[in-house]
């Protein structure tokens, strides 16, 4: 006999207060493992089509972590370097780029931009914090050894972590199955399979859209000469898994470093413009449609809403685990609004209740 809704609702609600426990007070040594576990998890499938090419769980893991390998290595000798020399470049100029648009203000709009006008204050202590603070931020986050620790740490933990678990997924997939209550397996499996699909769609196909066109845009603006192209492609496609964002927030960055540095010379002007216009064109026609599907069942306002609650609570790790719980929580919602539809409380007496 099936235990009473009050109960399951008694156990459930106490395995949730359970993991938000250990996530906040454990949420800096879970780092490893969750970023492990992601990773196991994008990878699943590559290893899973290896199988049925004919390659063993173990030979199909191995292929895969020394390809990874020689990709990190490959990151960490150009990449990587590159990036951390352009961010720090980028906060030491941006002083000098808000000087030039107040300049550039002040010539077009000298009443506006009066010495005691707030809009030059605002500019000039905007670029003075940019300077002191963000300089400062990421010379401290390298050159602790505290960071340095942990960075080395996450570097050693999370590939031995991924390549466990991408070894044992299938394995752990049908231990978790066996466990489920026999009463509700059907449906739990059913819960499961929805968000299986959602978080597919979206961390596995986002994830190489943002990688594919992150990529893409670091290219082809270093190609076009713009300084911080690495940069500005980086930053464009992290934030490229929020519709239209990546290409905001990248366009406007770029566009504005493109018209300090090519002032006058509008040809390289309009092709960073054309960049990213072409950017949202591969996305929206080609990368997309292919690699997410016509619905990903994540609204951007109701991922964002995750994020910053799971960010603001749990720090970096809750940023991490807002996205799968993110997708749960919508699934389990459409489930129950499915099932409140069937329900008399929304359908009402029969006209044979009724008699």
């Amino acid at each position: 006999m099936a235990l009473p809704a009050r109960d399951q609702l008694k156990y459930w609600g106490l395995a949730a207060i359970v993991f938000s426990v250990v996530l906040w007070f454990l949420g800096d040594v879970l780092l490893p493992f969750v970023l492990g576990g992601a990773i196991a998890y994008f990878l699943d499938p590559v290893a899973d089509r290896l199988e049925r090419m004919g390659a063993s769980r173990v030979m199909a893991t191995a292929i895969i972590t020394v390809v990874g390998l020689v990709a990190f290595v490959l990151l960490l000798l150009w990449v990587i370097p590159s990036l951390v020399n352009q961010a720090l470049d980028l906060f030491n100029v941006a002083p000098t780029l808000f000087a030039n648009l107040r300049d550039f203000l002040i010539e077009r709009f000298p009443d506006l931009m009066d010495t005691e006008s707030p809009l030059r204050q605002s500019l000039v202590s905007i670029g003075e914090t940019i300077q002191a603070r963000g300089g400062e931020l990421l010379n401290t986050v390298l050159s602790s050894a505290a960071g340095i620790i942990n960075i080395v740490m996450l570097f050693v933990i999370v590939p031995v972590v991924a390549v466990y678990l991408l070894l044992d997924w299938d394995n752990m997939v049908a231990r978790v199955d066996e466990l489920l209550p026999r009463d509700h397996a059907p449906i739990i499996r059913k819960l499961a399979a929805d968000i299986d699909q959602t978080l597919a769609s979206f961390i596995r196909g986002m994830g190489t859209v943002c990688i594919i066109l992150g990529t893409y845009y670091a290219v082809a603006l270093m190609v076009i000469g713009l300084q911080f192209g690495l940069v500005v492609g980086f930053i464009a496609g992290l934030v490229t898994f929020i519709p239209y964002l990546g290409a905001l927030i990248g366009g406007a960055l770029a566009i504005g470093l493109a018209l300090f540095q090519f002032w006058g010379d509008w040809v390289s002007i309009g092709l960073v413009a054309g960049v990213f216009v072409l950017g949202q064109v591969i996305e929206g026609n080609v990368l997309t449609p292919k690699l997410v599907g016509s619905s990903v069942g994540l609204h951007p306002v109701w991922l964002i809403l995750a994020l910053s609650i799971f960010g603001t609570l749990f720090g970096f790790v809750g940023m991490l685990v807002a996205v799968p719980v993110a997708a749960s929580i919508g699934v389990i919602t459409r489930f129950a609004a499915q099932q409140y539809l069937q329900s008399r409380l929304y359908r009402g007496l029969s006209d044979q209740d009724r008699e």
